[in-house]
């Protein structure tokens, strides 16, 4: 289909001379306005204009803003405050809001949208106003690249009880930790820097993969590496497979330390095997997971595992910003009869000094004293150098953030405000992800994965049932098992899908009385079934709600206009008649102009005579004006649609 230049610029809504010219600036030549060009170039035209006014406009609505006045506010306004912001009085707004079709009484809050474009009238930008969190620590936020430095690894050792977890870190330190241990077995959280060659790592002793993932649930990452203790005698159990899903759930490196191999029952193949099957396959094996023979109790290997740390921490190039106020995080607290409250914290960012002022949780205080995992005083620490503090008014929680501000008045006014959050996260419900909620989420971005936790009775049913969820993964969303196990739900399980925002679903298994607890505390979907369709059909319902619908366009109706009129007080009013279907109020339009579309959009209003109605049937008049399209000419068709969504099926 061919088009004449002086009809394309019509349609563009640009006089000839201004087509010939973006004509002529593509290289493509014409005679005059009347130059017959082909659809393809038309259409060229066409994107061209359209990305050229986008540009201008872009830029028009750039310069208005830097020429507007920015007013900080917290949102939302109601039509008082916002008169008093732009300094208009309450009357004057009201008009303008109705206007623009807003019904609002003096005291009645306004949307955020409708907020800002009304002080853009009044050449005004409103802006969000800092919370007193944000402000305080808007140093905290960014870091500056040209002070960026290697630093030193966080590094944490997890797997089963007993297969020599302390053994081995105090086979590392050289110093006798399991002494001081009741039963041998580690009661609480420390973090201990160790010295190789010329670096420095920091290990996290943790009782167990729930201290590590209940720090993760609170937002407290901090572990870079995980050193997967795994007994040459007894292979992979339970717990070492709960360690290693805990792991891979956070996104951490794994490194494998195989221990006890002086003993007689140790068979490094066996358990090479078994970590193959589990998906970590040796790099003797042709995999990419660093294993490490060692004995702890004769100190075999242990200076190759240090070394294998200090090459996967050059494969990860560590930086922090040493400069600047600290930040990190608590890794254990306590009451000291002597000291009172006392926190042992890894430094993330910044350096702490003593005689620094933090805030600490909910909590804040001045930095008295540091003493470093050795028991000597120290001055300072830098980034993942643990320390152990006092000075602090209450003991903070395993997880908490702290950061240095700049003075004891301004940690009082955070401290409060994180009180009453506290407070108010305690009153308000939890929102984990649910698989009824799935939906919501996803249409907000929040999710583009569902995690799962699974567990069954029997090791047949944990491989059909996780592989038939597998199977539902979209390109859109994707189904992931970040942990199976046979047995009942337990309060690790509860606690990992804290941690990673996953929902639990159990086959023919029963739920511990604290997991249920925690679950209830902590929100978490758990899901139990007995018939393995029932559980893969409320997955696949699920994901069928989260993909986009289809969107098909219905025909409504046709209506040509016949003639144009002036309306004082309201615009330009197009005199139509309704040649086939109906027009509707609410419907969505095309304007064709012979076979081009030159609008899309909707009706602004639809009258028959002196009234405003809702639709207009065939064979009748009526008039309408529609949204941001006033150009409307004799002869021009306009349709309307409605837009049906079609749900999408898997």
């Amino acid at each position: 289909m061919s088009i004449r230049v002086y009809e394309l610029a019509k349609s563009l809504g640009v006089t000839s001379k201004e087509l010939i010219a973006e004509l002529s600036s593509l290289n493509i030549p014409v005679k005059g306005h009347m130059s017959v060009l082909d659809e393809d170039t038309a259409e060229i035209i066409r994107h061209e204009l359209q990305e050229k006014q986008n540009r201008l406009a872009a830029v028009k609505e750039e310069k208005a803003k830097a020429e507007r006045t920015v007013i900080h506010v917290q949102f939302p306004l109601s039509v008082k405050e916002l008169a008093v912001k732009i300094q208009k009085s309450t009357t004057e707004v009201i008009k303008q809001l109705m206007k623009m079709k807003v019904m609002a009484n003096i005291n009645q809050n306004l949307n955020d949208e409708v907020s800002k474009s009304l002080a853009r009238e009044y050449g005004y930008e409103l802006e969000q106003e800092p919370t007193v969190e944000e402000q305080l620590l808007a140093a905290h936020r960014t870091e500056d690249s040209k002070n960026l430095l290697t630093r030193q690894p966080v590094v944490t050792l997890m797997g089963h009880v007993d297969h020599g977890k302390t053994s081995l870190l105090d086979a590392i330190r050289k110093s006798d930790l399991i002494a001081r241990e009741a039963g041998g077995i580690t009661q609480h959280i420390g973090a201990y820097e160790i010295t190789v060659g010329n670096g420095k790592i920091t290990f996290l002793d943790t009782p167990g993969h729930e201290a590590f993932t209940a720090m993760r649930a609170r937002g407290a990452n901090i572990t870079d590496i995980v050193v997967l203790v795994v007994a040459a005698d007894d292979g992979i159990m339970p717990q070492t497979v709960e360690a290693i899903n805990h792991a891979k759930a956070a996104g951490v490196p794994i490194v494998v330390a195989i221990n006890k191999i002086d003993l007689p029952g140790a068979d490094l193949d066996k358990v090479k095997r078994q970590l193959s099957e589990i998906g970590l396959t040796s790099e003797d094996w042709g995999g990419s997971t660093i294993t490490v023979p060692v004995s702890a109790t004769r100190l075999t290997g242990v200076d190759h595992l240090l070394e294998m740390l200090l090459l996967e921490t050059e494969m990860l190039e560590l930086k922090a910003d040493k400069t600047g106020p600290a930040r990190g995080i608590v890794i254990e607290s306590r009451m000291s009869r002597g000291s009172g409250p006392i926190a042992s914290v890894l430094v993330t960012s910044g350096t702490l000094r003593l005689g620094d002022v933090l805030v600490c949780g909910d909590t804040y205080g001045k930095v008295r004293a540091m003493i470093n995992d050795l028991g000597e005083r120290v001055k300072e620490a830098g980034p993942a150098v643990p320390v152990e503090i006092n000075g602090i008014s209450q003991v903070p929680q395993i997880g908490d953030n702290f950061y240095v501000v700049d003075d004891e008045k301004k940690a009082r006014e955070l401290s409060q405000h994180k009180t009453d959050l506290r407070r108010d996260e305690r009153m308000a419900p939890l929102q984990r992800v649910s698989l009824d909620q799935l939906f919501e989420k996803a249409s907000q971005g929040e999710v583009k994965e569902l995690k799962v936790i699974l567990k069954a009775d029997v090791q047949g049913s944990l491989e059909a049932l996780g592989s038939s969820l597998e199977k539902l993964s979209t390109k859109d969303i994707k189904v992931r098992i970040i942990h199976f196990q046979v047995g009942a739900i337990n309060e690790s399980d509860v606690m990992l899908a804290a941690a990673s925002d996953a929902v639990i679903i159990g086959f023919h298994v029963g739920i511990d009385s604290k997991a249920r607890d925690t679950a209830e505390q902590q929100g978490i979907d758990i899901r139990l079934y007995r018939i393995i369709y029932e559980a893969i059909n409320d997955v696949r319902l699920s994901l069928e709600g989260l993909l986009e619908p289809t969107l098909k366009e219905i025909f409504q109706g046709r209506a040509k206009v016949l003639q144009m009129f002036k309306v004082s007080n309201v615009g330009r009013i197009a005199g139509c008649q309704v040649v086939k279907g109906k027009m509707l109020r609410t419907g969505q339009v095309k304007v064709f102009r012979g076979d081009t579309v030159v609008h899309e959009g909707k009706i602004e209003s639809l009258k028959r005579y002196k009234d405003d109605v809702r639709e207009v049937s065939e064979g009748m008049e009526c008039g309408i004006s529609l949204e941001r399209f006033s150009d409307l000419q004799p002869d021009d068709l306009i349709e309307c649609y409605l837009i049906e969504k079609i749900a999408r099926k898997l």
